[in-house]
């Protein structure tokens, strides 16, 4: 049997399952799965091949569904996904990631308000690691537009005990002892939310996205409320590199799965102009340098009336050879590239609106 690519879509309304065989030609589409649950964010672990679908909401309450047969039969655990009684209560898993070397077991969650939990049996247990939390710096944490939520999970390719979390708004974390304590990692990186104010602190920055390189584990890259930033040496210092983009704003960032100077971005008009695409026109913006150079790639992609959005996590690359790119909208629209963003087709239409987009080669 060859391989075969799958699409991960988390939506408002389920999760779904796209497949398609290497050549990327043509796609089938199944569910909504999860009963139709709100899903932020859908991760397939490349150890087991199990799939896992973050989600919830106030009335639901917080849960990790899972599929070990493709999606053909589905359970879902929130065991341990709590805080203590005198605490506001966990709304909804926001992110989930796979250990680097979990073993197809570990996988860490990260909830609203801002959380983070590990389970170490696949999903059916979990267990506050609460040395987040009790940070010097958790009350004065602010919550962004949707929340105060932690959306970003980077655990570290080779060293088991370290691992990236980022926060609406509190900014990048990092922990190198597997959670016990950690360090906030936001030098460079604005909090300008009111025009005049210019400021860099240590922590209180809105992050959008945060994303690792292949093979350079300590270059990040952070698609931020206020810029985009590249960092070298693990988050201890940022530069921005969003010279030559049409935007500073926006949400998602994917990179490529081999080249660490590869990064796609889908940069929205700004915060207050309408966050759709710049000049109501599609694109994809590439740089081949690490941020110091950007071009639009737009063959395929609608250019003109689009006033559509791009969440954070809708973003995702696979790691074939050309690498495919691929972005879910707002609207429900579902687009991808076989050719490392060269050109575009749209794969999927009228799905709810798209939350997140993973990837899972099998």
């Amino acid at each position: 049997m060859g391989e075969k690519v799958l699409l991960l879509v988390g939506t408002k309304k389920g999760a779904f399952i796209l497949s398609s065989d290497t050549s990327r030609s043509s796609w089938s589409l199944r569910g909504p799965f999860c009963d139709t649950w709100p899903i932020n964010h859908v991760v397939g672990d490349s150890a087991s091949g199990a799939i896992y679908a973050a989600g919830g909401n106030e009335w639901f309450g917080p849960a990790v569904w899972k599929t070990t047969d493709f999606g053909e039969s589905w359970t879902h655990s929130s065991e341990g996904l709590s805080y203590p009684p005198e605490e506001e209560p966990i709304k909804m898993v926001w992110s989930l990631a796979p250990a680097a070397r979990g073993a197809g077991k570990t996988l860490y969650a990260g909830v609203q308000p801002a959380g983070l939990f590990r389970s170490d049996d696949g999903g059916a247990s979990w267990h506050h690691l609460s040395g987040l939390r009790d940070h010097p710096s958790r009350p004065e944490w602010q919550p962004g537009g949707a929340g105060l939520i932690l959306h970003g999970l980077v655990p570290h390719p080779e060293d088991e005990k370290q691992l990236w979390v980022a926060i609406s708004a509190a900014g990048v974390f990092h922990t190198a002892d597997g959670g016990e304590t950690w360090e906030p990692r936001n030098r460079g990186t604005r909090a300008d939310f009111n025009p005049e104010d210019q400021r860099y602190p240590e922590f209180g920055q809105c992050v959008h996205c945060l994303v690792t390189a292949p093979g350079m584990p300590d270059r990040l890259y952070q698609q931020n409320h206020c810029g985009m930033y590249r960092s070298d040496d693990g988050g201890r210092g940022w530069e921005s590199i969003e010279a030559g983009l049409p935007s500073s704003f926006g949400f998602p960032a994917a990179v490529h799965p081999r080249d660490p100077d590869t990064l796609y971005l889908v940069p929205l008009n700004g915060d207050i102009a309408g966050r759709y695409m710049p000049e109501a026109r599609a694109a994809v913006w590439r740089t081949r340098d690490g941020g110091r150079s950007w071009d639009a790639l737009r063959r395929g992609l609608p250019q003109q009336n689009v006033f559509y959005g791009v969440l954070r996590q809708a973003m995702a690359t696979d790691r074939l050879d050309p690498a495919g790119v691929y972005f879910g909208t707002g609207s429900g629209s579902l687009y991808a590239s076989a050719d490392e963003g060269e050109s575009w087709t749209c794969v999927a239409e009228h799905l709810p609106t798209i939350t997140s987009v993973e990837t899972l080669v099998i």
